[in-house]
């Protein structure tokens, strides 16, 4: 039985396409799931907040400005660890 630290980890592609689909699902994938409901979090309740303090006459995305931009701060997150860990992994094994 392998353990988490022996298994190959998630491609950094990967791991970018499912933070770019979902806020916080990327530092979850790269095994940072207290990360990855904060940056959620922290996502949902500043949109949420902004929509609440924005004119209506605004549109989708300026309503919700600040809680995608901390979608956006997330997505090069969750890549830079899947990175890291990817590197780490294929230097202890370099053949595989």
């Amino acid at each position: 039985m392998t353990s988490q630290a022996e298994r190959k980890p998630l491609h950094p592609y990967l791991v970018l396409a499912i933070a770019i689909v979902l806020p916080g699902m990327g530092q979850v994938a790269v095994g940072q799931p207290q990360r990855g409901f904060m940056f959620a979090t922290f996502t949902l309740l500043l949109a949420l907040i902004t929509w609440q303090i924005s004119s209506p006459d605004r549109s989708f995305v300026g309503r919700t400005a600040i809680g995608l931009f901390v979608w956006a701060l997330s997505i090069p997150d969750a890549y830079r660890i899947a990175r890291v860990n990817w590197e780490a992994w294929k230097r202890k094994h370099p053949t595989a």
